[in-house]
């Protein structure tokens, strides 16, 4: 099976902060998301593997279905970019946090498993 080249835009798009803050916001106090997002804001792009950071993250697959999820696929199918995830580190729980781009991780490991993934991480 052929896999789909994915583009991507250089950074998160600046609604991403505002999502990954609200998101952020129902795990911890909100000053503590805040200073994730500040962090996340100023944190170079790196990559990590659509299963590593499933693995990291212990999250479910959501299915190709879900509309959020269908949505990124088209624009992937369509080559059209995708915005890089914001990731945050929880070392209390030992998890990975996707504080924003679940489903666009989804999309991309629906494709490709080994597909290597931008993210800001804090």
């Amino acid at each position: 099976m052929k896999k789909n080249k994915i583009r991507w835009f250089p950074k998160p798009q600046k609604q991403d902060y505002p999502a990954a803050e609200a998101y952020l916001s129902l795990l911890m106090r909100p000053r503590e998301a805040r200073a994730f997002v500040r962090r996340l804001e100023r944190a170079r792009v790196v990559e990590f593997a659509a299963k590593d950071i499933f693995r990291a993250s212990e999250l479910p697959m959501l299915r190709s279905t879900d509309s959020h999820v269908e949505r990124y696929r088209a624009l992937i199918i369509l080559k059209e970019p995708v915005p890089p995830l914001l990731l945050c580190r929880d070392p209390r729980h030992g998890k990975l946090i996707i504080a924003d781009g679940y489903h666009r991780l989804c999309a991309v490991y629906s494709f490709d498993e080994d597909a290597m993934i931008p993210c800001q991480i804090a």
